[in-house]
């Protein structure tokens, strides 16, 4: 029987309650809020009177007689809503601590009404400290969310995140176009609380502002291209930090980017370094290291099954790699998470495999506890 290997997640959701906003917002506002219907083959998702439909992603299944038949994703494991199922699930699966991202609430970033956005992200981040944080604080991490539509509602939003005791905030990937980019300098203030407060900024990918029909290209190769397309977005919020000098003026400012692979960090420190070093008299601002240091020594990466992810660590010097389960999406490990865990690491040094399954997390988020022996 093959040892049980224990891992730190670096990317996971949870499902909210389907009426999450009606037990936390008051009716009226409740109802702007997103919500996501499954109607036949499709979901359609639902933001202050403005309706999205998108087709569901199907799977094969494996049938007793040995054949395959057409699954449908909307199947969830129990822990996907219920925390305590949920760690029964992490249990078996070999996962101890996690970090949690929230599903209807990633739609935040849409809405364009500033003291909506402000109020449902209190009382949402009251909730997931309550109801999430608090069931297994010594394993769970939940990400706050933020309401930017304005830098003083954001600024006051993460010093309650603070105070409530999260440890992490995610921001969406991309920004809507009536934003500041990440690497305009309205950003400072944001950056320099993150900072003192110890807060963990985190971009899932995916998450990508404005834009909401993930289908980006249509026929051959199409499955493929918009897949990999979604991982584009987590690169660039790295790029951006690194290179406007977010991360140079705020040394101790973590980023975490999830699910979207690691091995594009060396590439991405590669090409950062070459324009700054080819193209110098056009950098501003000038930075106090190259780029690719910053972005090592700041910016932490999640991938899942990536075969090339490991080799980041011990043959390209990028030590901040950190697994991630995906819990409980289709694409993610649930249920064949510990044969993952041993065909990445049964033939990496010891070293790497506690770096990569725990010491990376621990370091963002040293108030977790260590998981059972092997």
């Amino acid at each position: 029987m093959e040892t049980k290997i224990w891992a730190n997640s670096g990317d996971s959701h949870f499902l909210e309650p389907v009426d999450l906003w009606q037990q936390i917002l008051p009716s009226e506002l409740a109802e702007r809020m997103p919500r996501s219907e499954i109607v036949g083959d499709e979901e359609i998702v639902h933001v202050d009177g403005t309706s999205f439909r998108r087709q569901l992603p199907k799977f094969l299944k494996k049938k007793s007689d040995g054949g395959e038949t057409i699954a449908s994703m909307s199947y969830r494991p129990p822990g996907s809503r219920d925390i305590s199922a949920r760690l029964e699930d992490l249990d078996g699966e070999g996962i101890w601590a996690e970090v949690v991202y929230p599903s209807l609430g990633l739609w935040n970033p849409l809405i364009k009404d500033p003291e909506l956005v402000r109020v449902a992200c209190r009382a949402e981040n009251e909730w997931i400290a309550t109801e999430i944080q608090a069931v297994a604080p010594n394993r769970l991490v939940p990400t706050a969310q933020l309401p930017l539509l304005t830098m003083e509602h954001a600024v006051a939003e993460l010093k309650h995140v603070a105070e409530i005791g999260l440890h992490a905030v995610c921001l969406p990937s991309g920004l809507p176009s009536y934003l500041d980019d990440y690497h305009k300098d309205s950003w400072e203030p944001l950056w320099a609380l993150a900072e003192e407060a110890g807060i963990v900024i985190t971009f899932h990918i995916g998450s990508d502002g404005e834009v909401i029909d993930t289908i980006a290209y249509r026929g051959p190769g199409g499955a493929i291209l918009n897949y990999v397309e979604t991982a584009y977005g987590g690169q660039r919020c790295a790029m951006k930090m690194v290179a406007s000098g977010a991360l140079d003026r705020h040394p101790d400012l973590k980023v975490l980017v999830s699910e979207g692979g690691a091995t594009w960090v060396p590439f991405l420190g590669d090409r950062m370094n070459e324009a700054y070093r080819q193209h110098a008299m056009f950098v501003r601002p000038k930075l106090s290291a190259q780029p690719k240091e910053i972005l090592y020594r700041q910016v932490y990466a999640s991938f899942q099954h990536d075969e090339s992810a490991t080799a980041t660590n011990w043959a390209m010097g990028y030590k901040n790699v950190m697994w991630g389960s995906d819990y409980p999406h289709i694409e993610g490990t649930f249920g064949h998470t510990q044969k993952t865990l041993h065909e990445l690491f049964d033939d990496v040094a010891p070293e790497v495999t506690e770096r990569v399954t725990r010491g990376a997390f621990k370091e963002l988020f040293p108030h977790v506890s260590d998981p059972p022996a092997a």
